[in-house]
């Protein structure tokens, strides 16, 4: 990848002096497409540059924590790729191609990034959405505590991020009731990456925790960095990509990569 176009509050930045102002950070969260393999090519770019600083562990969204004993037996190198993919279910847990995020995986192998799942199970998602977390069975919670209701920005977003007002929808905007079962979900994902991105700064040596989280959880303000505030976590720095000629959306993150021309089509 070419050296990238950063831009912090709409003002260029060097990679190198970004990467130097990020490693003061709790936690630096890395927004994606899932499908984009050039996001994950500029995600693995930018935790080689913040390794280069300190110690950092690497969150996934891809991976419920319950693999933690698989990730953390991948990273010592006792799975082959074909055994790792097996033991952590990636074709239950994940619907992407495994080889849009081997190279990350193979990255924290070979320099030993300790790795977390941040995801959660779908029923516990499914019932918060339909019932409220007060309503939710404490053998559902996974040890979680209640998400923080979001902000309006990061509800609207969330809100035009899933198709806004259309013909097939209940809601009509972002602050309808109808919204409500949507947005609880949202924030019960949100919620569970957060403590658990907490719960990687605590690991032996302090390290920078990393997240490798869908664009969707982490902008304007709310999402996971939102959840982050409220357990006390301050200093967390949200990055995301964004295509060539494409506009900067002023609030949507701490900084932002613009890609290459055309690297969205290269493998």
């Amino acid at each position: 990848m070419s050296q990238p176009l950063w831009t912090v509050g709409g003002s260029a930045i060097t990679h190198p002096a970004l990467m130097a102002r990020l490693a003061a950070s709790d936690a630096v969260l890395l927004g994606e497409r899932h499908d984009r393999a050039d996001h994950h090519r500029w995600q693995l770019y930018v935790a080689a540059g913040l390794l280069a600083h300190r110690p950092i562990v690497m969150g996934f969204e891809m991976f419920p924590a319950r693999a933690d004993p698989v990730l953390a037996q991948w990273v010592t190198g006792a799975l082959s790729e074909p055994e790792f993919l097996e033991q952590v279910g990636w074709a239950t847990v994940w619907g992407f191609p495994p080889e849009l995020y081997l190279p990350l995986f193979r990255f924290c192998r070979d320099m030993r990034v300790p790795m977390v799942g941040l995801n959660v199970a779908r029923d516990l998602v499914r019932a918060t959405g339909a019932q409220g977390w007060d309503a939710v069975p404490e053998a559902l919670k996974e040890g979680l505590s209640a998400p923080r209701p979001s902000p309006d920005a990061y509800r609207r977003f969330v809100f035009e991020l899933t198709g806004g007002p259309r013909p097939d929808r209940v809601a009509t905007s972002a602050a309808d009731p109808a919204f409500d079962r949507f947005i609880r979900a949202q924030e019960v994902w949100d919620r569970a990456f957060a403590i658990r991105l907490q719960n990687a700064t605590r690991l032996p040596g302090a390290p920078l925790a990393v997240g490798i989280i869908g664009m969707g959880h982490l902008q304007f303000g709310g999402g996971v960095p939102w959840q982050m505030a409220d357990l006390g976590l301050k200093n967390v720095q949200v990055l995301i990509p964004q295509d060539a000629g494409t506009a900067y959306a002023e609030g949507a993150a701490d900084a932002v990569c613009t890609l290459p021309a055309g690297s969205e089509g290269l493998a």
